[in-house]
């Protein structure tokens, strides 16, 4: 003979198998919909202020060129925005290279699209050195005190690193001065013989690497440091859609970026945001360069994120 407690027990037992069935039967909101928005994250790479004006004009743009809705949001860091990735919490994203890497080794995010900077898809490093140094190729940099910027930098430590490993380049001293306008403050006033930062070609006869950043302070600064040599380069940052999302989604959402940006009003907004004036086509082969480079210097990606 059941008693009351059985019969109770029968009927929670009863309500949840119905709830259970209704979740799983539920189908979720199509992507793009009201209830289930495209999700762009932008990581802050400039002030998140401006960032989040930007973020918003592109969504508007969007919105208003696509059939579908979207939801932009700005994540403390580049891990965050992998793993959001990985877990269908971010569609599309701007990652720098390292994050993206991460995230196609991790979830198979894909690469379609790549900045462009100063006319370049690619960057590079530079080494620098004061003119009054007796450094003029790469091999009297051996025996000298070099200044690099930080231990996650690609252009001002990774990328040298690779190349003073395959010329033998061996310095008698080395330090991080955690800035690229440190790095050319530093041998400027002759604190290190030689340093790696940032390059970026000229651009309307005015000098757009690293040394710009010192100018004000030294008017003389493009007399007085000079380039001993370029780094091979690299593709620049990419814009990264998420595993699985539908294929004529992703090329809707990147046709409209890539006219949004030539209009006077996508200029800004994506200048603002992520520092770009154009985008150019890509796929993961091309981040093959960086995948060598780290396994020339014996790096991994989640360790440039750390």
């Amino acid at each position: 003979m059941r008693g009351p407690f059985t019969k109770i027990a029968i009927t929670l037992l009863a309500c949840s198998f119905v709830l259970l069935q209704t979740s799983c039967t539920r189908e979720r909101a199509p992507l793009g919909s009201e209830k289930n928005p495209i999700k762009f994250f932008f990581v802050p790479s400039v002030d998140v202020k401006v960032l989040e004006d930007s973020s918003k004009v592109i969504k508007a743009y969007l919105e208003a060129n696509t059939d579908w809705k979207f939801k932009v949001s700005i994540p403390a860091n580049y891990v965050a925005v992998v793993e959001a990735l990985g877990t269908e919490r971010a569609d599309i994203a701007s990652l720098n290279t390292f994050g993206y890497i991460l995230a196609h080794d991790k979830y198979k995010a894909h690469a379609r699209l790549t900045v462009v900077r100063y006319g370049k898809s690619t960057y590079q490093s530079q080494i620098i050195t004061h003119v009054d140094n007796n450094i003029n190729s790469l091999a009297d940099i051996t025996g000298k005190k070099v200044a690099f910027v930080d231990p996650a930098s690609a252009s001002g430590y990774l990328l040298p690193l690779k190349l003073f490993k395959e010329k033998n380049i061996k310095p008698s001293e080395t330090m991080f001065a955690m800035r690229h306008d440190n790095v050319v403050s530093m041998i400027y006033q002759n604190q290190v013989d030689a340093g790696a930062t940032f390059y970026s070609p000229v651009e309307e006869g005015k000098i757009q690497d690293a040394r710009r950043l010192v100018k004000t302070q030294y008017p003389d600064v493009e007399e007085k440091i000079k380039i001993v040599k370029l780094t091979e380069p690299i593709p620049n940052d990419p814009i990264v859609f998420r595993d699985g999302m539908d294929e004529a989604m992703v090329k809707k959402v990147i046709d409209t970026m890539k006219v949004f940006i030539t209009t006077e009003e996508g200029k800004t907004a994506f200048k603002n945001s992520l520092s770009v004036t154009s985008f150019v086509d890509s796929t993961d082969a091309d981040y093959d360069a960086v995948r060598i480079m780290l396994k020339t210097i014996g790096k991994s990606a989640d360790e440039m994120l750390k």
